[in-house]
This record gives structure tokens, C-alpha cells and sequence, in this order.
């Protein structure tokens, strides 16, 4: 299993920490924030599509059905943060990390996320369908009603997480290592596991998801 990459665990410990400033007022679409500190700030309903965020911060901030469709994160850190019913389509995400979160409602269809962790953070109901991940990993994550339908993963991980109900219809996988993760409840059955490592007692699991897929009856009487 690859080694989780090293997430930063206090605000301090970042590399750009001295530089960060503190931000002041509503978020602003196409808007450039370059070493910019978001500390416990709700944003509801406001738009920051298209917006670029560069060596910046989030701990604690709540954003609710803010607007984020085609905005790019580069090295950003956000910690113990709720993303709900958020527009992440077509975003791009690279050298980040997640930590503590919750996003839940997310439409985040046609992202792009390279060198990414989430660490401990629940996600429900997010959309990743036709996403394209790679070096991507879930660490000690609840993944509820996850959709990774037509989605490209490359080196992909989930060590330690918790998946329920994630589908991954059509998705295309390579290298993608499902071995740590605690269980697995993938309501497609065998589509879409092409690429994917798993354990034995994985495989043995999932055996009866296999049969059916197959049209095979299994009875031992």
C-alpha cells in the first residue's frame, strides 16, 4: 500500500504560514487569493466561480451552496471545514489537503484532483462522475453515496476509510488500492473494478456481488 503523503497537521507547520494574510469580506468570482487565511468564516450562496486560491487556508469555515464551479486550488490546506451543497464542477484541486471535514451535497462532476488527501473528513452524497483523479487519497474517510460513475482514478487509495454505497459505474481505474479500506459496499458489483487492488478477504466479500454479476447460484445443500 503506498505511504499517505504528509498532511500538516497545525496551521503552523505550513510552509507559506508566515506569509498568510487574513481575509475580509464576501468571496468574489474570478478573484486571485494568493496566501490568503479564511478563518471560521460562513459563506452562503455566494460565488467565487472561476476564482484561483493559491497557498491558502481554511480552518473552520462553513460554506453553503457557494458557487466554486471552475475555481482552482493550488496548496491548499483546509481543516475541520463543512462544504455543503457546494458547486465544485469542473474545478481543479493539486497538492492539497482536506482534514477533519465534512462535504456533503456536493456537485463536483468533471474535477480534477491531483496530489490530493482527505484526511478524516466525511463525505455524503458527492458527485465525482466523470472526475479524474490521480494520486488521490481517502485516509481515514466515510465515503457515503459517493459517485465515481465514468470517473478516471490513477493511484488512487482509501487506507483506513469506509465506503457505503459508492458506485463506480463505468469508472476507469489504474492502480487504485482499495486494500485499506475498512468495507466496502460497492452497489455495482463487479463494474468498474477493473485496475483496482483488493485483499482476499475482500474478494471473498464481494464474491457474492461476483456470482450474481455472473448469473452464478451458489448452494451448498
Amino acid at each position: 500500500m503506498p505511504k499517505p503523503q504528509h498532511v500538516p497537521d497545525r496551521l503552523e507547520d505550513l510552509p507559506y504560514a508566515d506569509h498568510l494574510v487574513p481575509h475580509r469580506g464576501p468571496l468574489r468570482g474570478d478573484d486571485r487569493y494568493d496566501t490568503v487565511h479564511f478563518d471560521g468564516g460562513e459563506y452562503t450562496d455566494q460565488s467565487a466561480a472561476g476564482a484561483t486560491f493559491l497557498e491558502c487556508a481554511l480552518t473552520g469555515v462553513a460554506l453553503s451552496g457557494v458557487k466554486l464551479r471552475q475555481a482552482r486550488f493550488n496548496e491548499v490546506w483546509s481543516q475541520a471545514g463543512r462544504w455543503v451543497a457546494c458547486d465544485l464542477v469542473d474545478s481543479e484541486w493539486q497538492d492539497s489537503a482536506v482534514t477533519g471535514g465534512v462535504l456533503a451535497g456536493i456537485a463536483a462532476h468533471g474535477a480534477a484532483l491531483r496530489r490530493v488527501v482527505l484526511r478524516g473528513c466525511k463525505l455524503e452524497a458527492v458527485n465525482l462522475r466523470a472526475a479524474v483523479l490521480r494520486d488521490v487519497v481517502f485516509e481515514d474517510c466515510l465515503l457515503r453515496d459517493v459517485d465515481f460513475g465514468d470517473a478516471k482514478l490513477t493511484g488512487v487509495s482509501f487506507p483506513g476509510s469506509t465506503l457505503e454505497e459508492v458506485h463506480l459505474r463505468g469508472a476507469t481505474l489504474s492502480g487504485v488500492d482499495l486494500r485499506g479500506a475498512v468495507s466496502l459496499d460497492l452497489p455495482d458489483g463487479h463494474q468498474g473494478l477493473r485496475g483496482a487492488l483488493i485483499s482476499s478477504t475482500q474478494l471473498l466479500e464481494l464474491a457474492p456481488q461476483f456470482a450474481q454479476a455472473l448469473g452464478i447460484t451458489v448452494k451448498d445443500d
